[in-house]
């Protein structure tokens, strides 16, 4: 009986003034928590919410989308940039596929030349693309310079014409990036257990077959957000057109991104910028969204 007394009488004397302490160190974490946390907040502020809010605020005059509308460069901007993510997206990816199953193959030579695969995307992207713009030039490049010692005949010009430009733009996207989603999709090759390409084996299925029925059903999720991820980056892309085509010839190959910085700092309008930046909006929310729905489906629960 006096067990039950004492637990069930209220705690008074040095167990409410333990209580009492344990809240008043919960409220001082609270504080602490709040101190930490605080620059990171500042940080997010400062950098995050306050650079898209002030792009918001420039890029909400009706009168700059009217003169963007009105500019003739703009149609053929909308279209590079849809060729840019259509060609440059779709012919990396597929590419990074086949070539994953390359480098899975045994052996140190593999090794070797996925090593030296990996060098375009390791080095900074500006030598690369200038050494690009370099070996296309139409008159001395090293490429017209080999076709004449070949052929004696004068190579294209390569940059003075805007497909071509386009083209070498949308290569030299493709040869720069080509490496890093080629790893990627070899680490998911890689995690695919052997034992399905063994049974694979007795039941006698051909490499093709193998593709087809192991490795992509198993990929697909996998290249689907690389794709998703690809194409949002690709949408941001300034510097393979900066500094391969330069947006030339007659500002015939600019894409979306760098019209903007085109019409923000040559033509000193940051409105009419920030609205060209903007009207790629339409494509890239429902990217975003696809892509956090692709993660949202495929998450693991512990």
């Amino acid at each position: 009986m006096s067990v039950t007394a004492t637990m069930d009488t209220p705690a008074t004397g040095p167990a409410r003034a333990a209580i009492v302490r344990g809240g008043q160190l919960f409220a001082a974490d609270r504080y602490w928590a709040a101190a930490f946390a605080t620059p990171y907040a500042a940080v997010f502020l400062v950098f995050v919410v306050y650079p898209i809010g002030y792009g918001l605020w420039l890029g909400s005059d009706p009168a700059s989308y009217r003169a963007l509308f009105a500019d003739p460069i703009y149609p053929r901007t909308v279209t590079n940039t849809l060729l840019y993510l259509l060609f440059g997206v779709n012919l990396k990816l597929g590419l990074a596929l086949l070539l994953s199953g390359f480098f899975m193959r045994k052996g140190w030579w593999s090794k070797i030349l996925l090593l030296a695969f990996m060098l375009p995307w390791a080095i900074p992207a500006l030598p690369s693309y200038l050494s690009i713009n370099w070996m296309l030039n139409g008159q001395w490049g090293l490429i017209n310079n080999i076709v004449w010692l070949l052929f004696q005949v004068d190579g294209p010009p390569w940059l003075d014409s805007p497909n071509f430009a386009l083209g070498a733009v949308i290569y030299g996207h493709i040869w720069k990036w080509l490496p890093f989603w080629t790893l990627i999709l070899l680490a998911g090759r890689m995690a695919i257990p052997r034992e399905l390409y063994e049974a694979a084996d007795v039941d006698g299925a051909s490499q093709a077959q193998k593709f087809a029925h192991v490795t992509m059903p198993l990929m697909a999720s996998l290249y689907m957000v690389c794709t998703l991820l690809s194409t949002i980056w690709a949408l941001g892309d300034y510097n393979a057109v900066r500094f391969i085509s330069g947006g030339g010839p007659a500002l015939s190959t600019h894409v979306l991104a760098t019209l903007g910085i085109r019409n923000s700092f040559e033509l000193g309008d940051p409105r009419m910028g920030m609205a060209t930046v903007l009207t790629a909006l339409p494509l890239l929310i429902p990217l975003v969204i696809l892509l956090m729905r692709q993660l949202r489906r495929n998450q693991v629960t512990i």
